[in-house]
């Protein structure tokens, strides 16, 4: 590291779980976040400013009016913008020093593998089932770690899901039905600073992770009440019959075993 970064990241490198070598080891890491709305907003700020490497922005949206209440990487100027251009110039103002690579898009399957396969962490920051159980079947599979993220109205949760870890369960293990998923995110309210607890909460487990440092939430979900302000830990047993997991854990045993 250079004079500018050892100030920069000073107060990172006085933690002793971090120190100098952290520093280093985020400098040297990939993230992909799925969703630059009001959960990957926080979380790629504060990864950005920790100095991880690199991150690689998934979205397909345009930044609109009503974003703007809680989706603070994107201004009223960006209105119109690809939410991946936006969030890349918001990042590259703040920190010169991550790489940044915007995909504006949905991924297909073989891409999506191929990104996740690639990432030390994947963040899931998006909004929808659909994308939530991708994400999920892609971690499992490259054996990658998975911060998941969610909030809706005065309530969030996040978890880790860490694939190949004994008794580590999947996001499908959570929620095994792929049925009706309510209402769309348009039609429903959100508290907007909850977004960014919730996502800041997910940039500190992803930190963890990059870092193999303290406790995560694998195994747990980590509920926040807003309304209360009350915090509550709920554990998650793997499903050993769930979908995604139990048949790629067993997959990877049998290739381990050949």
């Amino acid at each position: 590291m250079d004079d500018e970064q050892f100030e920069r990241y000073s107060r990172h490198m006085l933690l002793p779980q971090i120190g100098g070598e952290g520093q280093r080891r985020l400098l040297d890491s990939r993230v992909m976040i799925m969703g630059l709305g009001g959960l990957g907003a926080p979380a790629a700020m504060y990864l950005a400013a920790s100095g991880v490497g690199q991150l690689v922005l998934v979205d397909y949206d345009r930044v609109e009016l009503s974003n703007l209440q809680r989706q603070i990487i994107h201004t009223t100027a960006d209105i119109g913008q690809h939410k991946v251009d936006s969030a890349k110039e918001t990042l590259l103002a703040l920190n010169s020093d991550v790489v940044v690579t915007a995909i504006s898009g949905v991924l297909d399957e073989l891409d999506l593998l191929s990104e996740a396969a690639r990432a030390d962490v994947v963040i899931d920051a998006s909004d929808n089932f659909e994308t939530r159980f991708a994400v999920n079947a892609a971690c499992a599979q490259t054996q990658t770690p998975l911060v998941s993220g969610a909030a809706t109205g005065m309530e969030g949760q996040v978890s880790v899901f860490h694939p190949g870890r004994d008794g580590s369960p999947c996001y499908r293990c959570l929620y095994p039905d792929e049925g009706d998923e309510g209402e769309p995110c348009s039609m429903t309210g959100v508290l907007a600073p909850l977004l960014g607890i919730i996502g800041s909460v997910e940039a500190v487990e992803t930190i963890k992770l990059l870092l193999e440092i303290g406790t995560t939430l694998t195994g747990r979900v980590l509920v926040l009440d807003a309304l209360k302000m009350q915090w509550r830990t709920l554990k998650l047993p793997q499903d050993p019959e769930c979908p995604v997991c139990a048949a790629t854990n067993e997959a990877i045993a049998q290739s381990h075993r050949v």
